[in-house]
Parts: C-alpha cells; structure tokens; sequence
C-alpha cells in the first residue's frame, strides 16, 4: 500500500471511530435529555398513544381520556373540569401539564418502570398506566367551590390528624377539557385564558398569597401562651385603648369602638378581633419569638410540597417596633396562602400538633395495587398542647357569641377566627375576608378550615370574614362532618 493510500485509510478509519464516539456520547450521555426535550414531538406521541390513567377523588376517576383524528390519538378530557382544576391542573397536548399532571406524568402515561414486569421491561412493551388517589372529598370541595361563588377567592380545608388536604379550591377557575387537544379551538381557549384580567389559572388556594389580617392573632396568641406571657386565655392583659404605635405619634384604634378591649383578656381581645390588644402584645413579645411562632407553624418555608409546591408565606423580619406592631393584626408585610392559615387553625385543633399537609393518598398500578403510598408525617409541634386547648377554646367563644357566628353548626362543636385585611396603596382596595376555623364532631372527627374571599359585589362596608367567608367555612364543615343546617 502506498504511501498517500495509507493515509487516507487510518484517516477514514478516524473519522469512523469519531463518529461512532459522537453516536455513543449522544445515545448514553445526552439520550435522557434529548427525550426529555420538550420540542421532542415523539414524547407527545408517546404520551397521548393511548389513553391516560386517572386522577380520582373520592375513589370515582375526574379525568378520562378521549380518542381523537390526530397524530396524538388520545386527549385529556376532565369531569367536572372547573371543580377540580385546582387539584388536577392541566394536561395539554399543545401546552403540556402543571400540577398533578405533570407530576404524576409518568404513572400516568404508563412510563413509570414500577409499571412494568420484567418481560414489558425486556422488550420494551408499553405497560397499562396507573391511577392518582387523592384526599380529596368531593362533598367538601363541592361546598367549598359553590360557597366561593362568583367571588374571587380560595378555600382549604384539612383533616388535623393525618395533613389530608379535603378540599382546594379556587375560583375563578377554569376547565381544562377547554385546551386539552392542540387544535383552533384549544389554541383560542388557552389565549383567552392567559389573558384574562381575573386570572382563572392562578392556583390562589396554594400559590397565591394575601395580608391574613386579624386571623393571624391566632398566631399571636399561641406565642404569647406559650412564651408565658400570659397564662391563660382568660387572664387580664396589658393593653390600652387607644393604643400609640412604638416611636409614632399615631394612636391605633378598634374597629368597633365600644368593644371592651382595654386590657382585655385574649379570649374577650378574639371575641371582638381587638387590633390594639395584639399590636401591643406583638411588640411585647418582639419579632424574634413571633417570627420563630409563625416559622413552626409553616410561614418562610419556600419547599413546601403537597406534592405540589406552594407559595412562601412571610413574615417579615428586620422591624421596628411599629411595625412588629402592625403584623400583630396580621398586615404590614406578613402574607400566608389559604393553605397556610389552614395549617395554622390545624395545628391548634390537633393539641398543636401540625401534620404535613398533602394531596395524594397513594398512587396504583393498572390493577389497583399501590405503587406508593403517603404516609402521615409530622411537620412540628407548633405549639404545647394546653396552648392549643386555650386557643380552641377561645375560638368557640368567637363563634358563639363574637364575629364568627354565622358559622354556627348545631350538634358540633366549632371554634373560628375572622379576618378583613387591608390593601392596595393607602388601602384603596376593597379588604380580603378571612375565615379560619375547626370543627370537631361528637365522634371525635375534626377538619380545620381557612376561606378567603379577595373580591365579591360587596358593598366595601359590608365586606367582613364573618360576613363573607364564614357561611363558606360553615359548609365546608358541615360537608365534611355530616352537620345539619345552621339555626
């Protein structure tokens, strides 16, 4: 062989080794990202080849599948799609998934390899998909959605014992049938949707977050009991009426002016939703041992996960003593999630107790048998046991004779919290109604509960957590704890 011959032979032999280096470099290095990519249509195709495994609620499936003409032979349809939006989020061929949808992409879609026997593993047939199980009850998130009417707004509520998350709701809301295909129509529907002023998409009930206002005195009162400020719910407190914030001339006041809340003790300070007995008690306490409160409680958790992930709640630090003040009747710079005040009214109606919040019961095979399974799990003692006892006495208190009335439930035993936070530069905008509540029913079964209701046709003065979001907490109770009408 001649010279010039031989060259180009180890040359051409390079340039095959070299191409045979990439292919392998891209098949077991970069293979995962490239199927992963999501500009890889083949992943669509393979997603929507057959039909999806279900997301269910109360044991009955809220999600199907439908056949369609396209390439993508199946699609997403939802039953009951604005209920449950919030819950099951939105799997889309053109727009792809949020939420338990994406999350449990892969038991769904049937991709999972705890889906596959080892022979499907071997010669890579696909595998019937599963099914997501949720704590969700239809009967609560039914009460929950219909209560928030036209309203914008969330509620949640929580089995204390064990986290379950019962309801989640959010409105407005929207159906994801609407968008579910890739063709026209679905392309016309998801514009609308994200360019509505009134954000339907938004998850308030998990990422959206708001001032809590007097619903988080709860959270005062706990720190205070605990820290041994105060002994008891019934113990006098240091509190004038008017109350001047620390290093101002500007004197707080109540709302109700002839409410008895010249140190008054903390249940009479709940009954009436006393500004001025909290806003002193905040400042006495100091912004450490608050913030430290709130931290057990759930608040400055940014990895949060039900599994879905929710929205930090805060509260601030770095204050002055009038503004320590302020976060005393839950405004200045705090902000909470509806799933966090429900984990606050949990805490307290678990012996403070605070479980972790979540969604998914289990997830199964095609033939029903679980995959995984969430176990219940303790996120922190919040607070000591009698702090709780004190503060849920309290609360029925609120119920029966103080703010929180209309969310009386014959034959079971409520305890709740209202709230009406301002807002919006100079607090123009019309106040966010909070109600925090738990019920507990004689056989010993309780779910804790937080509604918020961030615009409604109101009348600005008619606009109260009482008013407003309390008859909402009411038949969420009553839903979930079989109580009868209110009297």
């Amino acid at each position: 062989m001649n010279k010039p011959l031989r060259r180009a032979s180890v040359f051409s032999l390079l340039l095959v080794l070299a191409l045979l280096g990439w292919v392998t470099y891209v098949q077991v290095v970069e293979g995962a990202g490239f199927r992963d990519n999501s500009h890889n249509e083949r992943n669509a195709i393979s997603q929507y080849a057959n039909p999806l495994g279900n997301i269910l609620a109360g044991g009955k499936p809220i999600t199907g599948s439908t056949a369609t003409s396209g390439d993508l032979k199946y699609k997403r349809t939802y039953r009951d799609g604005k209920l449950y939006a919030p819950v099951t989020g939105y799997a889309s061929q053109s727009y792809g998934s949020n939420q338990l949808e994406a999350l449990d992409r892969s038991v769904l879609d049937g991709s999972d390899t705890r889906l596959k026997n080892p022979l499907q593993a071997l010669i890579r047939e696909p595998s019937k998909p599963g099914d997501v199980m949720t704590t969700i009850d239809p009967a609560v998130q039914k009460a929950a959605y219909k209560g928030l009417g036209n309203n914008t707004g969330a509620a949640v509520a929580i089995d204390p014992k064990t986290g379950a998350v019962r309801a989640l709701a959010s409105t407005p809301s929207y159906n994801p049938s609407a968008f579910a295909g890739s063709d026209t129509s679905d392309q016309k529907a998801w514009l609308k949707l994200t360019k509505d002023k009134d954000q339907p998409m938004l998850n308030r009930a998990l990422r959206q977050t708001y001032p809590p206002g007097s619903a988080f005195k709860l959270v005062v009162a706990a720190a205070a009991l605990d820290d041994g400020l105060y002994s008891s719910v019934d113990e006098p407190t240091k509190s004038p009426n008017p109350y001047r914030l620390p290093g101002t001339v500007t004197d707080m006041k109540n709302e109700n002016a002839s409410a008895p809340c010249e140190n008054a003790t903390i249940r009479t300070a709940l009954q009436y939703s006393c500004n001025t007995v909290f806003a002193k008690m905040a400042v006495d306490l100091g912004e450490s041992k608050l913030g430290a409160e709130a931290k057990k409680l759930g608040f400055d958790d940014s990895k949060l996960d039900i599994p879905v992930r929710a929205a930090k709640s805060v509260y601030p630090s770095g204050m002055d003593h009038s503004q320590t003040a302020l976060t005393g009747m839950g405004q200045f710079d705090v902000t909470a999630t509806p799933l966090q005040m429900a984990m606050v009214s949990s805490a307290i109606a678990d012996d403070g107790k605070l479980m972790k919040p979540y969604e998914v019961e289990r997830t199964t095979d095609g033939n029903a048998t679980a995959l995984d399974r969430t176990e219940p799990k303790a996120f922190t003692q919040a607070m000591s046991k009698s702090t709780a006892q004190e503060l849920r006495s309290a609360m029925r208190t609120v119920v029966q004779k103080g703010t929180g009335t209309n969310a009386k439930i014959p034959g079971i035993q409520v305890g709740g919290k209202t709230g009406t936070a301002q807002h919006g530069e100079n607090n123009s905008g019309n106040p966010f109604a909070w109600f925090v509540s738990y019920a507990d029913d004689a056989s010993g079964h309780k779910i804790a509960v937080a509604v918020v209701v961030e615009d409604s046709d109101a009348p600005r003065a008619d606009i109260s957590g009482g008013g407003l979001a309390g008859p909402i907490a009411k038949s969420m109770m009553s839903a979930a704890l079989g109580g009868g009408a209110a009297s």
